[in-house]
């Protein structure tokens, strides 16, 4: 199955922070969705922002590689996502996906390492995504 994992940074004095949020049921997570027949992976990135964190006048700037998941047989595609104007350091957005989850979204220093509360495939995409960054330089 595809999947796309729309990634917001936003560079701090401390270095880059990441778009993050707790699932009330599955943990520390970032944005990540189903990759629907018929759209294109920057199309399908953008409506899985708005969808789960209500971002919904973002541009994707560059793709950030992919990612196999075997375990649970899933692809993800990942995508520099970039908000128009200045996100607040947290909120709070009620999706409808899964029958209904409200989502307390928060940054996280791109640097450091996931604490015990990351979702397990979440701690492996935040490696992929901190390896992408370095070898590609600041934003």
């Amino acid at each position: 199955m595809q999947k796309v994992a729309p990634i917001v940074l936003r560079r701090r004095s401390e270095g880059l922070e990441i778009l993050a949020f707790r699932h009330p049921r599955a943990g520390i997570q970032l944005v990540k969705g189903t990759w629907e027949e018929g759209e294109g992976g920057e199309e399908a990135s953008l409506r899985e922002l708005a969808e789960e964190s209500g971002i919904e006048n973002a541009t994707v700037e560059r793709e950030l590689g992919q990612l196999p998941f075997r375990r649970i047989r899933q692809h993800w595609h990942f995508y520099l996502c970039r908000p128009q104007g200045q996100l607040p350091d947290r909120w709070t957005f009620f999706t409808h996906d899964g029958g209904g989850h409200l989502f307390d979204f928060f940054w996280h220093e791109l640097h450091q390492p996931p604490g015990c509360g990351w979702h397990a495939d979440f701690r492996r995409a935040l490696a992929h995504v901190r390896r992408r960054m370095q070898a590609e330089g600041p934003l």
